[in-house]
């Protein structure tokens, strides 16, 4: 049985960081979903499955209502709950005993500190172990950002689309200043903060697709301009999405976008 078992909606990007980090690293990582309209109809647990209307019947005192992400009602466990007391996918379940790990550069550090590569994680220095963290959390704010903005394209407004071209630029000009001075994000060595970087701006870029809805408030994609305002940052994603671990793991994902 693999040491880290992933249970979320799929595909998800956020979960590819882990699966990318633990085939440069040699980690096993089982991953168990469904489509994201299908995870309503899952029993949320280690032991995630797919329930029958039987099923569910007999399971009844577990049905909570959805809060984030998802609408309806949600069949959890107690040990589901407590391992992961926001109740949110993608759920990690780490080693022999099972503890929950949650939000997706918590479940990339957990799948790091377990490969043969070190050094995508700062290997024991712990002042570029600090400084990865940095670029993790900035990366974080950015992914919530965009979250929003993406779930809400059918209703877009103008006050959500400047807040995500707001943390966009925010985000990208530090990366692009960090990738100026050194082949990776943090130094001569990838790591975990360009594993991060190329699911998390794979996953903004969808927003391209909404040009419908971005015509309905006058807008064009907030990242129009990406290849020639953050050079840096785009010739990054690109040069790490297309080598083999990445590509492995992503698949055809950014095939549609003109690179």
């Amino acid at each position: 049985m693999a040491k880290i078992r992933i249970f979320s909606y799929l595909p998800n990007p956020r979960v590819w960081k882990s699966l990318i980090a633990a085939k440069i690293g040699g980690v096993e990582v089982e991953v168990v979903g469904d489509k994201p309209n299908q995870l309503i109809d899952w029993l949320w647990d280690f032991d995630a499955k797919f329930l029958s209307e039987q099923d569910k019947l007999e399971l009844s005192s577990l049905k909570r209502e959805s809060k984030r992400g998802f609408s309806g009602f949600i069949y959890k466990t107690d040990n589901f709950m407590r391992e992961h007391p926001f109740g949110t996918v993608p759920a990690g379940f780490i080693g022999d005993e099972k503890i929950g790990v949650f939000e997706s550069n918590s479940i990339l550090r957990a799948v790091a500190r377990q490969c043969q590569d070190s050094t995508l994680y700062g290997g024991e220095d712990y002042e570029i172990q600090s400084r990865i963290d940095s670029f993790l959390d900035v990366n974080l704010v950015f992914s919530r950002e965009f979250q929003v903005y993406l779930l809400e394209m059918d209703s877009l407004t103008n006050y959500t689309y400047d807040r995500t071209k707001s943390a966009y630029e925010f985000y990208l000009d530090g990366i692009e200043k960090a990738l100026s001075g050194s082949s990776y994000i943090v130094g001569e060595n990838l790591t975990l903060a360009d594993i991060s970087y190329v699911c998390e701006i794979a996953q903004f870029l969808r927003e391209a697709r909404y040009e419908k809805q971005l015509d309905e408030i006058n807008q064009k994609p907030i990242s129009s301009e990406f290849q020639t305002k953050y050079p840096l940052s785009f010739s990054h994603m690109k040069t790490l999405s297309s080598k083999k671990e990445f590509n492995e793991i992503m698949g055809s994902y950014l095939d549609w976008y003109k690179m």
